[in-house]
């Protein structure tokens, strides 16, 4: 098991366990700038609980007493009768029940008054070791104060004198070990770490997270309660060699089954990271059936170094079952840009549009003329169709302006092929990137996460934001499911997909219909083969109200129906752009090709996908993570059809809790 300091500077080596008897002396936070100390009790005894060990067990019961003020014994031990192999044990306070009646003539006085706090454990798969029940309060007075030396806690004395006392006065420190809650985090065994060889065993050792009071322990239980609660629930914490806490990475079970889902552009984000927020939160975002942002994990980074970036990227790797995606969104972070090429070299890896074109007044705000220079920015950005056509309108805002020494703008030019839209129309983007001016952005926590929100603040806003955003995607989902959509054009492509996309993506499909009335003079330019070349001319706005034709070459393959514009909207959004649709309608077609009405927007997805992948012939029988996601996906569409009235909820509500009824008889006869 891996240990975790919860303070900046450790006392005892490696292995050390116990805090040395007598004083410790505490150091003031404002004469060590970057400590943070820590001054709280160990995990409290909870149900669920598990352990490699009968010892490991007794050890963590026994720290937790001596830190109350209470020893502990063994009072019941259950044994296999034919292998005496102890398979059940009730761990109690010393001051449990009650002595037998001496017949001396000077009994020793009765010293116990059969106090109730105990813990039951119970040996579970024949190798793990978990906490059944547990009852912490006492019928007589505790207190770490109170000088007694406890059978139980001498052990742990000795230990405590071995270890070398330092010279100078140090801080009173809380070691504490991770111990796992039911259930498995990964794979089959359940442990939360890397091999060395998965891992890194390089980083920098000073630079680790530095949690002020309450931090530590607010996270530790979260992670406790919600692995608890669901045993899908993953989280991983990284600890240097000296013990301290430096990078961690969790997911709820909801950010793993939508990665199953949606997990073909996903972007990295690093705000909190970039803006020099208390808290060093990095997110990995993806994008739903509705178009709304989606949470595929997150975690605490203890440094912006390559390896803290290698290591929580296959923290996030690991949790996704070794699945990467296809594209990887991120800013324009040197150390992370190396870790995504080591970690997912076969992603296409971009820089944020958006991030980049909001630094404009921070780095060019200065300069004179920054409002002509901005406009010429943003039409060669966002306006250039070709990459000739780029390059010149660049070329121009350089000389114009004088910029030839601008630095940051060099290396913005250097890595355009990483962030400039027409370097990247073969990239499929789920609309994760803005193509348009007008277009942004927000982050997943916008509104939940401030400069100076704690570890603390985080973690209890943590499951509000995240319900939040799943109320919206359920109502998303209703919405799309019972009422139909408003036509607005009596064209076909528009009654093919009101039927098919969710609310919201049909929505933005059917701007693009009525775009194609700004459309004129469709016409033949070219023909080659079966593939036959158009020019659209199409009336946009630039400036306001003022509107300009710009010319669009759509390219179109007569015998198997395919089609591309040079704006690849399709790309960019998923859905087919009003150019193509005019030389589609203008060749006679009535529907969209299936190849241009991607699944992921269906509003019947995820049944569909379950379908598709939900088969259990590939499904390992041993691995009870993989018993969650194949349960929790052939549960779904029972769900999404007990949701479609209040009969059929009442009709799935009783049909569950006699299922659940059924599998607590089947858990009870294997105690």
């Amino acid at each position: 098991m891996e240990e975790v300091c919860l303070n900046s500077e450790p006392v005892f080596d490696d292995g050390d366990e116990y805090d040395i008897e007598g004083d410790c002396t505490g150091v003031d936070n404002d004469d060590r700038i970057g400590e943070t100390h820590l001054k709280k009790e160990p995990p409290r005894p909870t149900v669920g609980l598990e352990f490699d060990s009968f010892d490991e067990a007794y050890d963590f019961y026994n720290l937790y007493g001596k830190e109350q003020g209470f020893g502990i014994r063994v009072s019941n031990s259950w044994f296999r009768s034919k292998r005496k192999e102890r398979y059940r044990a009730k761990l109690s306070c010393s001051s449990a029940g009650f002595k037998k009646k001496s017949e001396a003539n000077n009994p020793r006085p009765e010293t116990r008054t059969g106090c109730p706090a105990m813990i039951v454990i119970r040996l579970v798969d024949s190798k793990r070791w978990r906490v059944v029940e547990v009852e912490l309060e006492h019928n007589h007075q505790v207190s770490p104060q109170i000088k007694r030396f406890y059978k139980s806690h001498k052990k742990m004395i000795l230990a405590a004198k071995k270890a070398q006392l330092p010279q100078e006065p140090v801080t009173e420190v809380h070691t504490i070990k991770l111990y796992r809650a039911a259930g498995m985090d990964s794979g089959s065994n359940g442990y939360s770490s890397f091999s060395e060889r998965e891992g890194t065993s390089s980083v920098d050792h000073s630079k680790h997270l530095e949690l002020k009071e309450g931090d530590a322990p607010a996270v530790y239980n979260y992670f406790c309660r919600m692995k608890l609660t669901n045993p899908n629930f993953f989280y991983l914490m990284d600890m240097d060699d000296d013990g301290h806490l430096r990078n961690v990475f969790w997911a709820d079970p909801r950010s793993r089954a939508a990665y199953a889902y949606f997990h073909d552009t996903v972007a990295i984000d690093t705000t909190c990271l970039a803006n020099k927020y208390e808290i060093p939160l990095i997110s990995f975002v993806g994008i739903n059936h509705h178009g709304q942002s989606i949470l595929l994990g997150c975690g605490f980074l203890g440094h912006e170094s390559v390896d803290c970036f290698i290591w929580i990227l296959r923290a996030w790797l690991k949790c996704m079952l070794g699945c990467p995606p296809k594209v990887i969104i991120t800013d324009q972070c040197k150390p992370l840009l190396t870790a995504v090429s080591e970690v997912i070299p076969t992603a296409r890896h971009c820089y944020c549009l958006w991030y980049i074109m909001q630094r404009l007044p921070e780095k060019l705000g200065g300069l004179n003329g920054y409002e002509a220079i901005k406009r010429q920015l943003n039409k060669a950005v966002y306006n250039s169709l070709k990459i000739a056509e780029f390059e010149t309108y660049w070329a121009e805002m350089i000389k114009s302006n004088g910029l030839g020494d601008n630095k940051w703008l060099q290396a913005l030019y250097e890595e355009r092929r990483l962030w400039v839209p027409v370097y990247l129309k073969d990239t499929f983007f789920a609309g994760m990137i803005p193509i348009q001016e007008s277009e942004g952005l927000t982050t997943f926590f916008d509104g939940f996460v401030h400069k100076h929100t704690s570890f603390k603040e985080f973690v209890d806003k943590y499951d509000l934001a995240l319900h939040r955003k799943h109320m919206k995607e359920v109502t998303a989902d209703l919405e799309s499911r019972n009422s139909s959509c408003e036509l607005k054009t009596r064209c076909k492509f528009e009654v093919q997909l009101s039927k098919v996309y969710t609310k919201e993506i049909f929505k933005r499909f059917q701007s693009e219909v009525e775009g194609m009335y700004s459309c004129f003079n469709t016409r033949q330019v070219n023909v080659s083969g079966a593939i036959v070349t158009y020019i659209v001319k199409e009336r946009v706005e630039v400036g306001g109200s003022e509107k300009e034709v710009k010319y669009y070459e759509v390219l179109y393959e007569t015998t198997q129906v395919d089609i591309r514009c040079i704006c690849s909207l399709f790309n960019y959004k998923g859905y087919l752009c009003r150019h193509a649709l005019n030389v589609l309608n203008y060749n006679g077609v009535e529907e969209i090709p299936s190849r241009y009405i991607l699944p992921r927007w269906s509003r019947d997805y995820k049944c569909r996908y379950l379908v598709d992948h939900g088969t259990s012939n590939s499904i390992d029988m041993y691995n009870p993570l993989n018993w969650y996601n194949h349960l929790n996906k052939l549960a779904l569409p029972v769900v999404e059809e007990g949701a479609q009235s209040q009969e059929r909820y009442k009709t799935l509500l009783q049909e569950l809790e006699a299922l659940l009824n059924k599998l607590n008889l089947v858990e009870d006869n294997l105690v």
